[in-house]
């Protein structure tokens, strides 16, 4: 399935490849040629690219939320390195054919084409969203406000289209509007459904609202929702939300949190860590405030569990998705292990639940606390005579015939699945939920 994904993307870059050789007689060659394929290249990624993030569900079961924000960033970073080589060769082709410098050519084109203003307007609001994601940038950012910048992708193609119509003479063709056309029309109608209609439809019909709100460490509390037919909405043990609560300003700065209780129909429950302006205004909520919904997302569900023994590994808040699928995996009586990483004994959390779970079910409960052994370790500092795949090895022996489920910050996290294929599981047996944005 995933081959297909990267196949259908050859495929839409090879047509228009094609359509752009069939246009070559009818306009400009030479550097202003090569100009233009690669602005329909970019374009082209660019509409993938929203496609991908679209949140349409067959997408999301069929390939995971991890592996479509990992295109989604290939394809958005491909897309504008694309964009700059167009303008660059633009610029110098058009000036080469006036005959006048590149400087005084940007002018003329400012002036003379309308459309042109709107160009540099889809390329300033790229130019935003490309730096705000770049991983340095972004980690200074608070989530919210690279969300909100995050949504200018938008803008840069709205922007792009006039830009795109008046002067491109690689869509005049009656081949070439129609396959133009008819991807637009589905990056368009994607992102109404499927991001905005969808989500605005299930807010509307469940009607989630605050029940209670309950402290289960320092700085971490738990929120329990009550709303209409929630025996209807289609949430899983393991997925997460996106959150937006009526509370007051910024009620449309949204929030992924996971469920942190396996759905029963009357209620559901999350748990949220005090990080950021978002996560701590949920501390605050009082019952009875609206909750609006996008979701549910992820793939670490019990639909991906094969059957036989479980080992999941946590990393502070990664816990909640994992306390849920505890609740839920239909593994046999001590058949699970649960590796629960805390900086300090206050953090952990969920001691009664996970008492029950150890007396009712025989889930081993293994907490590792104290600061971290390395950045490149998953192991706390008293753990430094081990290896990261001996120390997994010693707390599940036979992890290898073991679905394991890891969720945490993606250090944390990438060295705990670097140490489970050393010690021989198979990568359909690795489950992660990404605890970073």
């Amino acid at each position: 399935m995933r081959r297909a994904g990267r196949w259908a993307a050859a495929l839409s870059l090879l047509i228009v490849t094609v359509l752009w050789i069939a246009g070559l007689g009818h306009a400009p060659t030479g550097i202003a040629a090569a100009g233009r394929l690669v602005a329909l290249w970019s374009a082209d990624l660019l509409l993938i690219q929203v496609v991908l993030m679209a949140r349409i569900p067959w997408l999301e079961r069929s390939f995971g939320q991890d592996t479509l924000a990992r295109w989604h960033r290939l394809t958005g970073f491909s897309s504008f390195f694309l964009l700059v080589a167009h303008v660059v060769l633009a610029l110098i082709g058009s000036a080469e054919r006036a005959g006048t410098g590149v400087l005084r050519q940007v002018w003329e084109l400012l002036t003379a084409y309308q459309s042109m203003v709107f160009a540099w307007l889809s390329l300033f609001a790229f130019v935003l969203v490309v730096v705000t994601s770049v991983r340095k940038v972004r980690r200074r950012l608070r989530y919210e406000s690279w969300h909100l910048l995050h949504l200018y992708a938008y803008l840069g193609v709205l922007f792009a289209l006039p830009h795109e119509i008046g002067l491109g003479h690689d869509f005049r063709s009656p081949a070439a509007r129609g396959y133009w056309w008819t991807l637009y029309a589905v990056a368009t109608a994607s992102t109404l459904i499927f991001r905005i209609g969808l989500p605005v439809w299930r807010t509307l019909r469940h009607r989630l609202t605050v029940d209670t709100v309950v402290t289960e460490a320092p700085g971490l509390v738990s929120v329990y929702l009550r709303g209409r037919r929630l025996d209807r909405l289609p949430a899983r043990a393991g997925q997460y939300f996106v959150w937006r609560f009526a509370d007051g300003p910024g009620v449309l700065r949204g929030n992924p949190f996971s469920l942190s209780g396996r759905p029963d129909g009357d209620r559901l429950r999350i748990t949220v860590k005090s990080v950021g302006d978002g996560s701590a205004r949920v501390a605050t909520l009082r019952p009875g405030t609206r909750a609006l919904i996008e979701g549910p997302y992820g793939r670490m569900t019990a639909a991906n569990y094969s059957g036989g023994p479980v080992t999941m590994l946590a990393c502070g808040i990664g816990v909640t998705p994992l306390l849920a699928l505890l609740w839920d995996l239909p593994y046999g009586q001590g058949k699970a292990t649960l590796v629960y990483r805390t900086r300090h004994p206050h953090d952990l959390a969920f001691l009664r639940e996970l008492q029950w779970l150890a007396r009712e079910r025989g889930v081993r409960v293994v907490p590792l606390v104290g600061p971290r052994l390395s950045d490149t370790s998953w192991l706390p500092a008293e753990y430094a005579d081990y290896s990261d795949a001996e120390a997994l090895r010693q707390l599940s022996p036979d992890i290898a015939d073991h679905d394991v489920y890891v969720c945490g910050p993606d250090p944390w996290t990438d060295a705990v699945l670097k140490a489970a294929r050393q010690l021989g599981v198979p990568p359909g047996r690795l489950h992660r939920e990404r605890f970073a944005w």
